[in-house]
């Protein structure tokens, strides 16, 4: 295929391409983006830090207004980011003040708040991206509830307790010694309690009941406090075809949405470790033609898969963006731990340099993951 066909075919299909990827993913990236850029807008109002510009994009403004406190709020022609612009923000921490600054000015000036509120204030966004994906998941959970296996049955274990008595990959038990259960968890705690004793099973085969009776497997274990304990086995594994969604309440729905954040974020520092240590292939690392798709895919799907996904996108932004690279708001932590650490500032020109090495480190890294989307795409 000729270049020129490749670029009638994408003219072609673009309009396709525009609604079904390119709308999701900037949708999806601004939602994202007001979160991490509202937490700074926050903390920045409760320090008593006058916010000059609130923007989603970058470049021209489109639209805006200006609230009663000067902030002009505005949404910028390029849809690829955004900011929050602070009363002498451009100024360096501990430079000198060239402007000569009124005490009203300097009282509402960043550069010359405290260190502690002025990590607060820069930590602020990335935290507000991980609290905006515990609320979104903690909120699936309560309304739509957790994705839970059903007590189905994938494998059965050659001569376990339940193929001897009879189960078959695909049945699903409903019953134990004549207490309904719905969940594997349920299963398994059950089973558990019963080693070497005879436990009356019925399993649901083709819509029909079917009365079954297994003796689950002794077996000794060593418990979390160090006793050993003899436990039950049936020897099956989940069926991951069969599952349903188990709703929670409010409080039990937030913290399992905490512990899922949890995992993720160190399941995404693991990976960036392992990368880094050669353990893991660097053509794993994705960028936004890569989050475009994923977007324009779980756009097509269900609800909840899509704001799973966005979820788990606003922790890995918020954690991005605390690597410790000039430029980033982890950057600017950094550059106040040497603060905490020397007592003073950094001076101007460390910083400059700083920023002009997180700068270039930055453009690195966005040619070489969009190179890698390519490759991909």
């Amino acid at each position: 295929m000729s270049i020129f066909s490749s670029l009638w075919e994408f003219i072609a299909n673009f309009p396709i391409l525009l609604w079904d990827t390119i709308i999701p993913f900037l949708f999806i990236l601004t939602v994202l983006i007001f979160a991490h850029e509202m937490g700074h807008y926050l903390i920045a109002r409760r320090n008593k830090v006058r916010v000059e510009v609130f923007s989603i994009g970058f470049g021209k403004e489109i639209f805006g207004w200006t609230d009663r406190v000067g902030t002009r709020w505005k949404i910028s022609a390029l849809p690829l980011g955004g900011y929050v612009k602070m009363f002498g923000e451009n100024d360096p921490v501990g430079g000198d003040d060239k402007k000569m600054l009124t005490p009203e000015e300097k009282a509402v000036s960043f550069p010359h708040k405290r260190l502690g509120q002025r990590t607060a204030i820069v930590a602020a966004g990335p935290i507000a991206n991980i609290l905006f994906a515990i609320v979104l998941l903690a909120g699936l959970f309560n309304i739509a509830g957790i994705p839970e296996p059903y007590a189905g049955i994938g494998v059965v274990q050659p001569e376990s307790a339940a193929d001897k008595a009879g189960m078959t990959a695909g049945d699903r038990i409903v019953a134990i010694d004549g207490r309904e259960i719905t969940w594997f968890k349920e299963l398994r705690d059950m089973i558990r309690a019963r080693p070497g004793t005879r436990t009356e099973i019925v399993v649901l085969r083709d819509g029909e009941r079917i009365p079954l009776t297994a003796i689950p497997t002794p077996k000794k274990e060593t418990g979390e406090d160090g006793q050993e304990m003899e436990v039950g086995l049936l020897g099956v594994a989940q069926d991951p075809a069969q599952f349903g969604y188990e709703r929670r309440d409010p409080l039990s729905a937030t913290w399992r949405a905490v512990e899922i954040s949890y995992n993720m974020t160190t399941m995404v520092l693991s990976a960036v470790g392992e990368i880094v240590t050669g353990k893991r292939d660097t053509k794993e690392l994705g960028g936004p033609i890569r989050i475009a798709q994923m977007s324009g895919q779980v756009a097509q799907g269900s609800i909840d898969n899509l704001i799973f996904f966005v979820a788990m996108l606003s922790i890995n932004l918020g954690l991005i963006n605390l690597f410790p690279i000039p430029l980033l708001d982890g950057g600017h932590l950094f550059f106040y731990l040497a603060e905490a650490i020397r007592g003073r500032p950094l001076g101007p020109r460390a910083q400059e340099y700083g920023f002009r090495f997180g700068l270039v480190l930055l453009v690195f890294l966005m040619i070489f993951v969009t190179w890698n989307d390519l490759v991909n795409f």
